[in-house]
């Protein structure tokens, strides 16, 4: 038996249950892992919800670290004993959990679990936009919204590091100036300023070339007036809502924009892929161009907690469960 945190109908955090599952040998491609630290991510909370709806019921999580400790029939990519991570497959919430040998990645020396947890999601996250759906360009300007978030303070310390010129949005004095200390340039106080007015100001009225917006449909419309013609806004997440464009007209007349809502099971879809971007991460990390920030840990039995002060924009940084 293994401890976990199951979801058997959808809703709000209350819906996240404790309890003891049974799990057993690996099966073909399948390894077991004890899993040493949990990543928390707004995706959990989605699925949580029914946003994006799992088949019930389900062990809520994404993203962790851990060790290998079987393996089933057919499996190279890892062995018994080796650390681990993991991000976008879900059953993460658990102390020991089988899972599939080709979504594993082994952790170099030199990062612990806890931070390997804290940034496989989050900074493949980062990696895809940054590299993939946008490849910033030294001299290039970009707005990043919730900077202080844990996708955010990794994804804004790397575009720093690629030469871009780095504007990020944060919540309250705290966050503007936790996000002001990893990589941002200038940091918009939502709260209190008119973020596009601002980002003109910046930018002598051009506009960012691109726009990465994890927080959805509060912002959306305003990511758009931030944007150079025929710039970018990637959408990436939901956080404050879905968003919906029911007038394309409406990129014509802001400048011919582009805006594109790409998810890392797309770009990860390869194992070649996830192998290329988890190396270009750690080597980051390694390098000291990223430095990992986690901002608060919970016990996995208050995961409930967890996604309260998330959905609450209580947290800054990562947040990692600790089995």
């Amino acid at each position: 038996m293994t401890r976990v945190v199951a979801v058997h109908q959808t809703g709000g955090p209350e819906v996240l249950s404790v309890e003891d599952w049974q799990i057993g040998a690996p099966g073909p491609g399948e390894v077991r892992v004890r899993q040493t630290a949990i990543g928390l991510n707004f995706i959990d909370t989605y699925q949580r919800s029914g946003l994006y709806p799992l088949p019930l019921p389900f062990v809520a999580g994404n993203e962790a670290a851990g060790v290998v400790t079987a393996i089933g029939d057919g499996v190279t990519e890892v062995k018994v004993g080796d650390r681990v991570c993991y991000q976008g497959t879900s059953g993460a919430y658990a102390e020991e959990r089988l899972a599939p040998a080709a979504k594993l990645v082994p952790i170099p020396d030199g990062i612990d679990d806890q931070s390997a947890a804290a940034i496989m999601l989050k900074g493949l996250t980062a990696y895809y936009l940054l590299f993939k759906t946008w490849p910033v360009q030294s001299g290039e300007t970009i707005l990043w919204h919730a900077a202080a978030g844990g996708t955010g303070l990794i994804a804004t310390q790397w575009a720093k590091s690629l030469g871009a010129t780095v504007i990020g949005t944060a919540g309250g004095p705290e966050k503007v100036a936790l996000a002001k200390a990893h990589g941002c340039d200038h940091v918009i106080d939502y709260r209190a300023e008119d973020f596009p007015a601002r980002v003109k100001e910046i930018t002598g009225g051009r506009g960012v070339d691109v726009v990465y917006d994890g927080v959805g449909k509060q912002t959306f419309e305003g990511s758009l007036d931030c944007l150079r013609p025929r710039g970018l806004l990637a959408s990436f997440g939901n956080a404050s809502g879905v968003v919906s464009v029911p007038d394309l007209g409406l990129l014509a007349r802001k400048g011919s924009l582009y805006v594109t809502r790409p998810t890392g099971a797309h770009y990860f879809a390869r194992r070649e892929d996830l192998l290329e971007g988890a190396s270009a991460l750690f080597a980051a990390v390694s390098s000291g161009a990223i430095k990992v920030e986690i901002g608060r840990t919970f016990e996995l039995a208050a995961a409930a907690d967890a996604h309260r002060a998330l959905e609450g924009r209580e947290t800054t940084g990562s947040v990692v469960l600790v089995p």
